[in-house]
C-alpha cells in the first residue's frame, strides 16, 4: 500500500500537530504547539496521508550550521513520527527517502536531526556524529584546578533573561562559530530558549541568567533554574539545573561555572546536553565527582557527498580513495577520490581502485570530527584495502573542540 506525500498548508496544521502528539506519546501545552508551529516552514513540511487522515509527519529547519572550518547550509530534520496504527507499512521509509530527495534539489548537501530511537536512522544513512554529555555534580566536591583560569576585570551580574535577550543573542552568535554543530536560533527558536509560563518550569522554578561582564559588555552567559528543596531536619537539598553556559573565553566560562557552583541553598548542579569535551571536566580539581554520562546527540546525513566533504576542513592532509555504498541516495554510491590539505579539499568520483569501501553512514558520523572510523574498522562496518588508510582519514577528519548542537531542533 502506498501514501501520497506532500507538504501541508497552515491549515492543515492541528491535524499534523495531533500524528505527531500521538507519534510521540506527548501532551504538550496549547501554547508549545503554536511555539513550534512558528519555527515551522510548511513548504518544508511532508506529510503521509491515508485517504484524508496525516499519519506520518518530518519536517526541515534551513540551518546555518558550524562545521569542521566554517558554516554550512543543512537541512535539520525535525519533527518525524508515524502514527502508530501505520507502523511497519512503510511510511517512515517513503517520508525519509522522499525527504532526502528534496533536500538535495533544495541544494542543501547536509543533513542532521536528534534520534529520538537511536536504531532507526541508520538504514536511511545517518550516521552518529556527535555525544552529549549528562552529569551530576555536588556542590561540596566541586573545587577547581589552583590554575583555573580569572580574569580580574571579570564580575557576574544576576539578570533577568528576557531582558537580557539582545546581549543573549550578540554572545552566541559570536561563539556559535568555534563548535561544529552549533546552529544560527531564528527569533522563534530564542523564545522557545527563554519560554517561562508555569508548563516550561516543570516544576524548577523560573529561568535564572547570570552575565559574566567587563566594562566592555557582556563575554559570557549563564541560564539555569533552581529546585529547592530541604530535608526533614531543615537542611537545604536544593537542585541547580543548568540550561545553557556560553562564553567568548576562557575566564568567563570557569567564573560562570564557580557562580553556579556557589550558589547558597544549592546541593547538587545537574545539566544535560553539554558537550563531550566541556572545558568543565579539566577545570575540576577531582573529575571523579563529576558523575556523568555520555549519550548520542546529533545525527548527521551526507546527501550529497562530493560537495559535503569538499565543505569543510581537515585537520592533517589527506589522499584516498572511497568507495561509498548509498542505497538509499543512489546518485552518492561509488567511488570518490577525496584530497585535502591547508589549501582546501576536494571531492571527485573516479574510476580507482578503492582504498576504503564504507557506508555513507561512517562519513556522517566522522562529518562533524568526533567519527569512530577505528571502532568501525574494528567492527568490521568498513573495509579497508590499502593498511592505514583509514587512520589516515580518521586523524583528518578529527577535530577540536568536538561537535555539539546544544539544543535540540
Amino acid at each position: 500500500m502506498t501514501f501520497p506525500i506532500r507538504p501541508i498548508d497552515e491549515s492543515e496544521w492541528p491535524a499534523f500537530a495531533h500524528t505527531m502528539d500521538e507519534g510521540f506519546g506527548w501532551t504538550p501545552h496549547p501554547q508549545q504547539t503554536e511555539r513550534y508551529k512558528a519555527e515551522t516552514e510548511f513548504d518544508r513540511t511532508l506529510a503521509a496521508f491515508d485517504g484524508d487522515r496525516i499519519v506520518g509527519t518530518t519536517t526541515v529547519l534551513s540551518l546555518t550550521m558550524t562545521v569542521p572550518g566554517g558554516r554550512l547550509p543543512v537541512a535539520g530534520v525535525s519533527a518525524v513520527s508515524v502514527l502508530p496504527s501505520h507502523r511497519r507499512r512503510g511510511v517512515l521509509s517513503s517520508l525519509m527517502r522522499r525527504q532526502l530527495s528534496d533536500i538535495r534539489e533544495r541544494g542543501e548537501a547536509v543533513a542532521a536531526l536528534y534520534a529520538s530511537e537511536s536504531s532507526i536512522y541508520g538504514r536511511f544513512g545517518y550516521g552518529r556524529a556527535a555525544s552529549e554529555l549528562s552529569f551530576r555534580l555536588n556542590k561540596q566536591a566541586a573545587a577547581f584546578v589552583p590554575n583555573a583560569p580569572a580574569d580580574p576585570s571579570l564580575r557576574v551580574r544576576v539578570a533577568e533573561p528576557a531582558r537580557e535577550r539582545e546581549a543573549l543573542e550578540r554572545l552566541f552568535a559570536a561563539v556559535a562559530p568555534a563548535r561544529p554543530g552549533r546552529y544560527d536560533r531564528a527569533p522563534a527558536r530564542w523564545d522557545q530558549v527563554l519560554a517561562d509560563e508555569e508548563f516550561d518550569q516543570h516544576g524548577a522554578g523560573r529561568l535564572r541568567c547570570a552575565l559574566a561582564e567587563d566594562d566592555g559588555g557582556v563575554r559570557g552567559y549563564a541560564l539555569f533554574r533552581i529546585r529547592s528543596s530541604w530535608d526533614r531536619d531543615g537542611v537545604p537539598d536544593g537542585s541547580l539545573l543548568v540550561r545553557e553556559v556560553e562564553a567568548a573565553d576562557p575566564a568567563a566560562y570557569a567564573l560562570l561555572w564557580r557562580h553556579l557552583l556557589d550558589r547558597d541553598l544549592v546541593t547538587r548542579v545537574e545539566a544535560g546536553g553539554r558537550p563531550a569535551d566541556d572545558p568543565l571536566i579539566a577545570l575540576l580539581a577531582d573529575q571523579r565527582q563529576l558523575r556523568a554520562g555520555w549519550g548520542d546527540e546529533l545525527w548527521v546525513r551526507l546527501v550529497v557527498v562530493e560537495r559535503a566533504l569538499a565543505s569543510r576542513a581537515y585537520a592533517a592532509p589527506v589522499d584516498v580513495v572511497l568507495e561509498v555504498e548509498d542505497a538509499v541516495c543512489p546518485w552518492n554510491a561509488g567511488r570518490w577520490r577525496l584530497r585535502a590539505d591547508a589549501a582546501g579539499a576536494e571531492c571527485k568520483r573516479v574510476e580507482d581502485d578503492p582504498d576504503v569501501t564504507l557506508p555513507v553512514s561512517a562519513l556522517g558520523s566522522a562529518y562533524l570530527g568526533d567519527g569512530l572510523l577505528g571502532a568501525l574498522l574494528g567492527a568490521d562496518v568498513l573495509r579497508e584495502h590499502r593498511p592505514g588508510a583509514v587512520r589516515a582519514l580518521a586523524a583528518a577528519m578529527s577535530w577540536t573542540p568536538k561537535p555539539s548542537a546544544g539544543l535540540v531542533f
